[in-house]
């Protein structure tokens, strides 16, 4: 629940701020239970699938509800702080359900005995909330840490367990980072890793830069191999692994047709 997003709202202003997903399932017995999205199922977790994670759930049994639209619920693609009403059409036992493009999957562990009394036709919701309300962003991806906040660039330290994920705040890596004034919005990579060319920054460093560049508001992203930078059909930096990491998601900016960007 520590994880930080940045969006742009619906009327146009960035935002970067701890988010909470306060996704839920209910069933038509009234049972609640806290739901994953596009991603590994444990054995007593539930999980939704859309069509935007590939061909198919990719679990390891379990049982997997086909759902459709019920009535005139919302639908397809799924927005935050929405509440959908679905009908199971499918029960399927055996995992690793194909996606099709119209339709959900959700996906009860082996050891969520929750699912058992479910059958086609029954009809649940699914509500996707967050902490705080995001309203009904243009776009929004997760992040990594604040780097400014209200102009005041963060200060990292590392916890006495020395694990890799709180060591490398305070180590030179490459970077990717988004900040923002009242008028511009930056998008910044740093190479790392590769010695005569660039060792990386630290946090501090990529918040002391991003404060040089005129940033209010700065968030990190996902550093390391994941740092890309792309721009008019080529990748523009040198990625530290060589190559393009297969990664999830990424912040793109494109420019609008005139007629489309007045809408």
């Amino acid at each position: 629940t520590d994880q930080v997003a940045f969006w742009i709202d619906s009327s146009g202003e960035p935002h970067a701020a701890h988010v909470e997903s306060n996704f839920k399932v209910t069933l038509p017995d009234g049972t609640t239970l806290p739901l994953k999205l596009n991603e590994e199922r444990g054995a007593r977790e539930v999980a939704l699938y859309t069509p935007r994670l590939g061909s198919s759930t990719r679990t390891a049994g379990g049982r997997e509800l086909l759902l459709a639209k019920e009535g005139d619920s919302p639908w397809l693609p799924l927005a935050v702080n929405t509440t959908y009403r679905l009908r199971v059409t499918e029960v399927r036992e055996a995992g690793d359900t194909p996606l099709r493009k119209d339709g959900l999957v959700l996906s009860f562990g082996p050891k969520l005995p929750a699912a058992a009394g479910l059958a086609a036709g029954a009809v649940i919701t699914i509500s996707t909330g967050t902490t705080p309300e995001l309203g009904a962003p243009r776009t929004a991806i997760g992040g990594g840490n604040i780097l400014i906040r209200g102009g005041v660039v963060q200060q990292f330290s590392m916890p006495a367990s020395g694990a890799y994920k709180f060591r490398s705040v305070v180590e030179r890596h490459p970077r990717s980072a988004v900040g923002y004034n009242a008028t511009e919005i930056f998008l910044v990579e740093v190479d790392g890793r590769q010695p005569g060319l660039s060792i990386g920054m630290t946090l501090h460093e990529l918040g002391l830069y991003m404060k040089g560049l005129g940033c209010e508001e700065a968030m990190n992203f996902d550093g390391g191999g994941s740092s890309t930078l792309w721009f008019d059909g080529r990748v523009v930096n040198s990625p530290c692994n060589g190559g393009e990491r297969d990664i999830g998601n990424g912040l793109v900016v494109v420019r609008k047709p005139a007629a489309q960007a007045a809408q």
